[in-house]
């Protein structure tokens, strides 16, 4: 869960070592930027002293190498609830898949639309 205009970063760890491919990670309503990607597991120390922070490409889908990993950011400014999965529908069937949940902000503008008056309430 975040806060409404959180900078967000993620890095996503890429274990497999015998697949071909690697995973096409997709995220809901954001783009992102890609703001690192390397071989072997992440450290967490080293591999931010060579992030791309002047130019990273903005997405919002990205292949994560195959043993590998990938360091995302964005700015948690569309409030609500967003999926964001691996496009190979079987992996998203092995739980290669969560939602991220951004709070309202502080105004109407920065808030999630109230549902209309004739939708019936979830029993």
């Amino acid at each position: 869960m975040f806060d409404y205009n959180e900078v967000v970063e993620l890095v996503w760890q890429g274990t497999s070592v015998i697949t071909a491919e690697n995973h096409a990670m997709h995220l809901h309503g954001f783009s992102f930027f890609v703001v690192g990607v390397g071989t072997g597991n992440f450290n967490n120390v080293t591999d931010p002293k060579s992030y791309n922070l002047i130019d990273p490409p903005e997405v919002n889908t990205i292949g994560l190498p195959k043993n590998g990993w990938l360091a995302m950011r964005f700015v948690a400014n569309n409030p609500g609830v967003w999926y964001m999965h691996c496009h190979l529908e079987r992996h998203t069937s092995w739980g290669m898949d969560t939602v991220l949940i951004v709070r309202d902000g502080g105004t109407m503008q920065t808030s999630m639309v109230p549902p209309p008056k004739y939708m019936p309430p979830c029993s």
